[in-house]
């Protein structure tokens, strides 16, 4: 079959965020298949090109013509990146959430902050060694912290990686982590900074949260040079509308029900719509002085609302929508639509 003239080159992430990913992409509409030894998911969609990487690579190969036009991500890692990545931030995909915290071991029953932890290091003159994969991330932390500012100033921690060292405190050193942050403490290092969704791998390998540094979901992001490209920033837009539809679907929910004539306007001063609801007269032997009420409402208002349809309404269906798409915020803008 002849491939499309244009394509898009889309980065979607391996590990943590792969299933949620997954998941977003096929309830987007998209037929999604990737081989289990694979890194080129394909989807029906010709015009678009797959390909999975670690999810910290992926702002850095979103950079220039030449590159990949979208990817997916977590915002903890565009911030990580962010002075080797200038990338746009599409669309928060409300999926993937993490906390990023500085965590130590158990043991230290005393130490609740990171500032009391290095206080300890200080007093008992120790250098103190902390492993993450979030070097910029955890630099900023350390730097800011007021323990650190009164015992060293504006000097930048000692940073090791393998290919090269920088900063001039060797009492506070930060090592560059290739994954399994968690299991390095206390023999190789003394603390780490990490992502957690729920802290039991951390409690599983005797470390408790202490700080926590920042929060993190997944992101559609963009390469300026491919929003700048009119094919493509309307290529995107589509996929883009297909997200957002997932995103807003999932915290809402589509209710129908009947309700007597006379008591819609009591119902109707505290429906939470998502635009005005969509009222029908019934008809049909029986029907006469009813009304059919079709509308769709936040999900987080769905319990307390019980009382409420248990007084007025009747019949109540309620459908977890798939998708609601909202078309007219990425209105098509080409000339020959």
């Amino acid at each position: 079959m002849e491939q499309p003239e244009k394509r898009l080159k889309f980065l979607i992430p391996k590990g943590s965020l792969q299933e949620t990913v997954e998941s977003l992409i096929k309830t987007a509409g998209y037929k999604y298949y990737l081989d289990s030894r694979g890194y080129r998911p394909t989807i029906n969609d010709p015009e678009i090109d797959m390909k999975m990487l670690r999810p910290q690579e992926i702002p850095n190969y979103l950079i220039g013509e030449n590159e990949s036009d979208i990817g997916i991500t977590g915002i903890d890692w565009v911030r990580e990146t962010r002075t080797t990545a200038d990338v746009e931030i599409l669309l928060d995909l409300n999926a993937g959430k993490v906390k990023l915290v500085f965590a130590i071991p158990q043991s230290w029953e005393t130490c609740n902050s990171f500032d009391e932890f290095l206080d300890e290091f200080v007093k008992a003159d120790r250098e103190l060694r902390i492993s993450t994969e979030y070097i910029n991330t955890t630099l900023d932390f350390i730097m800011k912290s007021e323990s650190y500012q009164r015992n060293f100033g504006d000097t930048k921690p000692h940073v090791i990686t393998p290919w090269y060292t920088y900063g001039e405190n060797e009492k506070v050193k930060i090592y560059l982590s290739f994954g399994a942050t968690e299991a390095k403490p206390p023999e190789e290092v003394d603390a780490i900074v990490d992502n957690t969704e729920t802290g039991s791998t951390l409690r599983a390998n005797g470390l408790k949260i202490v700080n926590v540094i920042d929060t993190s979901s997944a992101v559609l992001i963009g390469n300026k040079a491919a929003l700048a490209d009119p094919w493509k920033a309307e290529k995107i837009k589509d996929i883009m509308t297909l997200l957002q539809g997932v995103v807003d679907a999932r915290q809402k929910l589509h209710v129908f029900f009947n309700i007597r004539d006379e008591n819609l306007p009591k119902i109707l001063e505290t429906l939470p719509a998502l635009k005005n609801p969509t009222i029908a007269q019934l008809t049909g032997e029986g029907s006469e002085g009813w009304s059919a009420i079709n509308t769709v409402i936040p999900r987080e208002d769905f319990i307390k609302m019980i009382p409420i349809f248990r007084k007025w309404a009747q019949g109540l269906v309620v459908f977890e929508p798939r998708q609601i798409l909202p078309l007219e915020k990425y209105k098509n803008e080409s000339e020959d639509e």
